[in-house]
């Protein structure tokens, strides 16, 4: 899993029942949208978040473009918090061959 995944990952799980549009998680990710959306639909494709376009009322009011909001599923949730820790024990094992 890459770097970029993970912090997404984590900005998911921030608030796992929030939903969030994506210039927010690029923000909390500190990663370009041109690398967050790609990470985002894969995640989609697997089943870990979902996505939804916000209420045409909502961003008529505000004067501003329609959002697609992301939210972790559950299964997702369950999925990253384990792959976020397999991933952080493999960054504290020394590599072969290094001494440690």
């Amino acid at each position: 899993m890459t770097l970029q995944t993970q912090l997404v990952l984590r900005a998911l799980l921030e608030d796992p029942a929030k939903q969030r549009y994506g210039l927010e998680l690029c923000e909390l990710a500190a990663l370009p949208s041109g690398t967050i959306y790609p990470i985002l639909a894969r995640l989609e494709q697997v089943g870990w978040v979902h996505s939804s376009w916000e209420d045409p009322a909502v961003h008529d009011q505000a004067r501003r473009p329609r959002r697609r909001c992301y939210q972790i599923t559950e299964d997702g949730a369950e999925q990253a918090r384990t792959a976020l820790a397999h991933a952080c024990r493999a960054r504290r094992r020394p590599l072969p061959g290094w001494a440690a």
